[in-house]
C-alpha cells in the first residue's frame, strides 16, 4: 500500500495549506544531471561541462547550472506542495554557493503568506547541501489549486547519456598528425563533398576531387560549398575516376583514397590490379571501428564490406589485419571473439569449425598479438553477465575488443544494427593495402565519413608507410 501511495501525486488545496507548512525533497547531483540540463537548455557554458576549462575557473571544478537547483524548487511546488494544479506566477533566486557533482541538495518550500482574492500563496524557498550550507534562497508566488486532485505519477522514459568522447578522441589524435593528401574518388553527391571539405577544414586532409567536373560542382552547389580552393582531376565516368585516383597514388601525388559515388567493386577493381602495386601479402579486408554507447570501450567489427564468404585462410588474414590496426590505436593485447550462432563446435555450422581452427592457430603463433577465442555467440562476446549465466569458461569473458563475423551478411547486418538502433558512431577502413582506403556507404552520415578519415590519418602516420613517388625510387 505504501508503494501505491508513493506512485500517486496528491495536491494540497489553497484552503488546506496553512502558513508555516513546509515540504522538501533531496537529489544527488550527478554528471548525467549536468549533461541532461545542458542538452535540454542549450547552456554549454564550459564551467559546467568542460573539466579542463573548469579546473582553471573561479571554483576550480565543474559545477551545476544554477537553474538546476531552481528546478528542484519547481519540482517541490509542482508535485508536493501545493502539488498538481499549481500555477507559477513568479520566482526570485539568490545563489550563495556552487553545487558540485556528488552534492546532496535539499530543496525546501515554506508557505509564508496567503492571499484569498486569487488563491495566491507566497513561499520562502531554499536549497541546502549535505553540510547544511545554504546554496540557493528565494521567494515563489503561485496560484494554489482550489479543488482536490490526485493522479498517478507519470513514469518518465529512460534516457541514455550519449557522450562522444571516443569519437572526439580519434579526431583530436588525427589532428595532431601530418595531413594526408586524399583522392576523393567520383564525389558526385553532396554528402561526400561535405565530408571531404569538413575533413580539410579540420586539418586532416588535402583533398583531390577526382571525377566529372560538372557533376562535382553540382554536388558542391547542392551542399552550398565550393571546390574551387581544391585540386580537381577531371574524368569521364566512375571507372575512369577509379583508375585516375590509383594513378595519383602511384605517382606519389595522393596518399589515400576515399570512395565517393561509385560502386565498391569499381574502386577495388582498380586498386587490386597487379600493376597498381597497392596489394600486400595479406588478404584485403575491411574493418569498422565502432563507438557503441552501451558498450564500455571501442569495438572493431570485421569483415562487413569486402569478403563475402571468406575461407579459413582468408579469415586468418582478416583477423590479423584487425589486430594490427588495434595495435596502431594503442591496444597491444586485444581480445578477439570469433563469432558464430553458438559457443560450441557444431559440425552442422561451418563457422564454428572455422572459429575453433582460428583459436588453435592463435595458440600456435599463426595469429599474433591478441587473445583469440571462438566460437562465441554474440552475447557471450560482449556481455560478461551472459557468460556467467551460461557458465561459459571464456578467456574473452564478454569483453571483446574485436568481433570477427562469419561472413559479410552477418557483419553488414550487425554494423547497421549498431548504427541505426544503438546510435553508434563508426569509422570504416580497408586493411591489407599499402595505403588507407575509405569505403563509404550512401547511407553513411558526414560524421561517419569524418571519423573514417581520422582513422585513415592515424593508421597512415603510425604505420609509418608512405608510397614513394617515382622521383624517390632508386
Amino acid at each position: 500500500m505504501a508503494q501505491l501511495q508513493e506512485s500517486i501525486l496528491e495536491n494540497r488545496t489553497f484552503d488546506e495549506i496553512c502558513v508555516g507548512e513546509t515540504a522538501s525533497l533531496s537529489r544527488v547531483l550527478t554528471r548525467a544531471d549536468i549533461d541532461l540540463f545542458a542538452t535540454v537548455s542549450g547552456d554549454i557554458n564550459p564551467a559546467h561541462i568542460d573539466a579542463a576549462f573548469a579546473e582553471h575557473d573561479i571554483f576550480g571544478r565543474v559545477i551545476a547550472h544554477g537553474m538546476w537547483g531552481g528546478g528542484l524548487i519547481s519540482v517541490v511546488l509542482g508535485t508536493i506542495l501545493p502539488g498538481p494544479g499549481t500555477i507559477y506566477l513568479s520566482q526570485t533566486l539568490h545563489f550563495h554557493r556552487p553545487v558540485s557533482i556528488g552534492d546532496i541538495i535539499t530543496a525546501t518550500v515554506t508557505a509564508r503568506e496567503k492571499r484569498e482574492q486569487r488563491a495566491i500563496i507566497v513561499f520562502d524557498c531554499t536549497c541546502t547541501n549535505q553540510k547544511g550550507d545554504k546554496v540557493i534562497s528565494g521567494t515563489a508566488e503561485v496560484i494554489a489549486p482550489k479543488e482536490k486532485a490526485s493522479c498517478l505519477r507519470t513514469e518518465l522514459p529512460d534516457i541514455l547519456i550519449r557522450r562522444h568522447d571516443r569519437y572526439h578522441a580519434i579526431l583530436e589524435a588525427a589532428q595532431k598528425l601530418p595531413k594526408l593528401t586524399m583522392a576523393i574518388v567520383h564525389p558526385c553527391d553532396d554528402h561526400v563533398i561535405v565530408a571531404a571539405i569538413e575533413a580539410a577544414e579540420a586539418g586532416l586532409i588535402d583533398p583531390i576531387f577526382v571525377g566529372p567536373e560538372k557533376e562535382i560542382r553540382a554536388a558542391a552547389k547542392a551542399a552550398k560549398l565550393s571546390v574551387d580552393p581544391f585540386r580537381l582531376e577531371t574524368t569521364s565516368d566512375a571507372q575512369a575516376s577509379a583508375m585516375r585516383a590509383v594513378e595519383l597514388i602511384q605517382a606519389g601525388t595522393a596518399q589515400a583514397l576515399m570512395k565517393g559515388s561509385l560502386h565498391t567493386d569499381q574502386l577495388m577493381h582498380a586498386v587490386l590490379r597487379d600493376e597498381a602495386g597497392l596489394k600486400t601479402d595479406r588478404r584485403i579486408s575491411h574493418v569498422y571501428a565502432m563507438d557503441v554507447p552501451t558498450y564500455p570501450k571501442p569495438l572493431l567489427v570485421t569483415d562487413a564490406a569486402i569478403n563475402i564468404a571468406p575461407t579459413l585462410a582468408e579469415k586468418r588474414d582478416i583477423c590479423q589485419n584487425a589486430i594490427d590496426l588495434f595495435h596502431l590505436l594503442g591496444n597491444l593485447k586485444p581480445k578477439v571473439a570469433i563469432l558464430s550462432a553458438v559457443e560450441t563446435v557444431d559440425p552442422h555450422i561451418p563457422s564454428t569449425i572455422d572459429a575453433a581452427a582460428l583459436t588453435m592457430m592463435a595458440k600456435r603463433g599463426q595469429i599474433t598479438g591478441a587473445i583469440v577465442e571462438g566460437p562465441l555467440a554474440f552475447d557471450n562476446a560482449i556481455d560478461p553477465q551472459a557468460v556467467r549465466l551460461k557458465g561459459i569458461n571464456s578467456i574473452i569473458g564478454g569483453e571483446a575488443d574485436i568481433l570477427v563475423v562469419p561472413n559479410l551478411e552477418a557483419g553488414n547486418i550487425l554494423v547497421k544494427q549498431f548504427l541505426h538502433l544503438s546510435d553508434a558512431d563508426a569509422a570504416g577502413l580497408v586493411l591489407g593495402t599499402k595505403v588507407p582506403i575509405i569505403l563509404t556507404s550512401r547511407s553513411d552520415t558526414v560524421r561517419v565519413r569524418l571519423a573514417s578519415v581520422a582513422l585513415a590519418v592515424i593508421t597512415a602516420a603510425r604505420s609509418g608507410f608512405r608510397l614513394k613517388s617515382p622521383k624517390q625510387k632508386k
